[in-house]
């Protein structure tokens, strides 16, 4: 078993675990060590907790619980498995439901409304989508309780303060852009919960705080590579993107175009433009 950290937040730790197992390795116990939420996204193990046995699948979702022991084995499949897992935060967990309850189900089978959660936050995993995968995993978390719990997830009204207090949030984001900025950070600066924030944030404009994030660095991007001839990677560090590849996937996603063929069709643009003017 291989484990990596791929994002660790106040109140979520995103893992991604790998697991070569087959039938004739001898299974062990383990722990959980906090309230976890994992997707399997491929592969398939057997997981014994509490006295029940669960067959996970591509698409099925292991449920762990502090203190409780569990036994994976692969008896039928001799390829192992990956999961991504997100743990939560005591807190965060309570906000969710009662702990007797929720948190005993060990797993949950493939469930549409799940496996649609699993795929968009591995896509945010590999920079293919304009997630975060902080707003992802509490989405997530909130879709299990409304599963596990029966418990349909009601939104507060929208106050004129609420209203405020989003905007506000979204006028420093688009300022601060450039910037390391995640869903913890945005939700303080809002003075509301991470859970609260992301679903008013959402009711409001539209869109996430991290896409909203994610397009006002695009927006200065495609500002830049239209009026400046310095190197692309160096535009894309300076607009808050940590990484040249992401950067790239994300404006073609956004433009149709790559970032070297969007500058030169505006080029192509401008020089047409300067060239009727000389014409006249």
């Amino acid at each position: 078993m291989t484990a990596s950290t791929v994002l660790h937040r106040g109140t979520i730790t995103v893992s991604d675990f790998r697991c070569s197992a087959g039938p004739d390795d001898v299974p062990f116990a383990e722990c959980h060590v906090a309230h976890s939420i994992s997707y399997v996204r491929r592969g398939s193990f057997g997981c014994t907790t509490r006295g029940r046995t669960y067959e996970l699948v591509a698409g099925a979702v292991m449920i762990g619980r502090p203190g409780d022991d569990y036994v994976c084995s692969h008896e039928h499949h001799a390829c192992g498995d990956e999961c991504l897992s997100f743990a939560l935060t005591p807190e965060l967990a309570a906000t969710l439901g009662d702990d007797d309850t929720l948190w005993r189900s060990g797993a949950v089978p493939p469930r549409a409304e799940l496996m649609v959660l699993g795929e968009q936050a591995q896509a945010a995993a590999e920079g293919r989508n304009d997630l975060g995968l902080d707003e992802i995993g509490q989405v997530l978390a909130q879709r299990f309780a409304t599963i596990g719990g029966g418990r349909a997830y009601q939104p507060p009204p929208l106050r004129a303060r609420d209203r405020r207090r989003v905007v506000e949030t979204a006028l420093w984001i688009e300022a601060q852009c450039t910037e390391a900025i995640d869903l913890e950070a945005a939700a303080a600066r809002a003075g509301l919960s991470p859970f609260h924030f992301l679903r008013l944030f959402s009711a409001v404009l539209g869109v996430t705080p991290h896409q909203y994030l994610v397009r006002s660095r695009l927006r200065r991007a495609a500002r830049l590579l239209a009026a400046d001839d310095g190197p692309i990677t160096d535009i894309a560090y300076e607009v808050g993107f940590a990484d040249l590849s992401n950067f790239i996937r994300s404006f073609r996603r956004a433009a149709g175009l790559s970032p070297r063929a969007f500058r030169k069709a505006s080029r192509q643009d401008r020089n047409f433009v300067q060239e009727r003017l000389g014409a006249v």
